[in-house]
């Protein structure tokens, strides 16, 4: 019998393929990108895929139906078994594997889940993905033949390298984590007890109900059970991680917020002691404030687009050795392989603090104060929202405005910046303003208004927007 396949339209997104379970993404999804994807990695002469999943409760019988589309294309598929997304990337960049593929929900809610992909170490997304679509719907596949499967635990060596690059000597720290019962869970567990100091792991068994809190570190509610503990515990510093591990949230001494780009502020002084001149790339979302940093410390900043396949990409591009974005995904290529690791960028960062003089909280309040928005999300059709940033962007050229247009606008005042872009994933814009005082946000806040008004949007809510940092 001919194969074909139709998918959700909706679970087919820019750099994953996501949905809810039972409604918009199902097991018969599941063996349809097995299919596809293997297809696409035989027409490349391609044998062999790696294959992991998460701890979410659809996951097994997900990544089971994956791997029966993949040998019915009469690929190999090396089965990792449950861990944390960058075990996967780990496994086909270090295996004799040709694409992987990743079943996760990363830091949705529990009913959700999805796929992440790579191809010869290379992100797969965007028209990739689409393809899937067409070659599903169109039956574009290759004959049907019998592949075969072998399960490899690649938890051990991958444990080993993230712990070979520890760079804080013996200092003895006091650290809290928090996989949030995601799972990374296990491997935080086993890479702590190889570090020096005193660990303490918090939500540690892989649990996709995710019953202490929602996976997503960069929503402060989902951090004050660390924090707490922290404090309790009067630790050094606490870091969590989203639901696949992919991502990092940091909390200093004090029990204050990181926010990503101050992360990648401190990683990149780090960095560029040893790389001057390198490039550092960040989304651009991300604060002045970062940019500023990286050139003060002798590095070359670039803005680029939001999204970390494109941001890989990029970093591929350039040869930088480090990028990230405000969610927390952050891409080391000094020492690693270039691809999002949370709980790498959390060893990093723990040498990091082992090397100061002081503690982290010293490294927080050296850096400049901006007063911003958080990231505002606001309903705008999938069929209005590119238009829209055109039409704000030609309007904004005809009257001599400094912007820059990478990704979205990114509208330069003197009172700092605003930014308007079209999510890639979702029916919606996505705007934020930065502002060295409180006059200077609402300055740019009318600015960004009176620009959507001109395209008959609403304004967004700006409820609690005032934050610093």
């Amino acid at each position: 019998m001919a194969f074909t396949h139709r998918f959700d339209p909706t679970s087919l997104r820019e750099y994953d393929i996501r949905g809810v379970v039972g409604k918009t993404l199902s097991e018969a999804d599941a063996f349809a990108i097995g299919r596809c994807f293997g297809s696409v990695v035989a027409r490349r002469g391609g044998l062999t895929v790696a294959v992991g999943y998460d701890g979410r409760i659809s996951s097994p019988g997900m990544e089971a139906s994956l791997v029966a589309g993949l040998r019915a294309s009469g690929i190999e598929a090396i089965r990792i078994g449950c861990g944390p997304t960058p075990m996967l990337y780990y496994a086909a960049r270090t295996l004799p594997a040709d694409g992987g593929i990743m079943v996760t929900g990363s830091h949705n809610p529990p009913d959700y889940n999805g796929f992440k992909m790579v191809l010869a170490n290379k992100p797969f997304f965007g028209k990739d993905i689409q393809e899937i679509g067409r070659m599903a719907a169109a039956g574009d596949v290759v004959p049907e033949a019998a592949g075969g499967e072998r399960r490899i635990d690649i938890s051990g060596p991958y444990v080993e390298r993230l712990v070979a690059d520890w760079d804080g000597g013996d200092r003895h720290l006091r650290v809290v984590w928090d996989p949030g019962n995601g799972s990374g869970a296990e491997i935080v567990t086993r890479v702590v007890a190889r570090l020096p100091g005193e660990h303490i792991v918090l939500n540690a068994k892989i649990d996709g109900t995710f019953p202490a809190h929602h996976p997503d570190p960069t929503v402060p509610k989902n951090l004050e059970q660390l924090i707490a503990e922290l404090r309790r515990r009067k630790a050094d510093l606490g870091i969590a991680f989203d639901g696949d591990a992919d991502r990092v949230g940091l909390v200093d001494n004090e029990g204050e917020i990181l926010f990503g780009d101050q992360i990648l502020a401190i990683m990149a002084r780090d960095v560029l002691k040893d790389r001057p001149g390198a490039t550092i790339s960040a989304d651009v979302k991300a604060s002045q404030l970062l940019f500023d940093e990286i050139a003060a410390a002798g590095g070359t900043p670039l803005m680029w687009k939001t999204g970390h396949s494109l941001v890989k990409a990029k970093m591929a591009e350039t040869g930088s050795p480090l990028a990230g974005e405000m969610s927390g995904h952050i891409f080391y290529a000094d020492r690693w392989y270039g691809f999002d690791d949370g709980i790498y960028a959390g060893i990093r960062m723990l040498g990091i603090v082992a090397r100061m003089g002081g503690p982290l909280s010293d490294a927080r309040k050296a850096m400049p104060r901006f007063v911003n928005t958080p990231e505002l999300r606001f309903d705008c059709a999938d069929t209005r929202k590119f238009a829209v940033v055109e039409e704000v962007k030609a309007r904004l050229a005809a009257e001599g405005a400094s912007f820059s247009d990478v990704d979205g606008v990114r509208v330069m005042t003197p009172d700092g910046w605003w930014l308007l872009r079209a999510s890639n994933t979702q029916a919606v814009l996505v705007a934020r303003a930065e502002a060295r005082d409180e006059a200077g946000l609402e300055r740019l806040k009318a600015g960004l208004v009176a620009a959507l008004s001109a395209s008959g949007i609403a304004a967004p809510d700006f409820s609690g927007s005032n934050a610093g940092h």
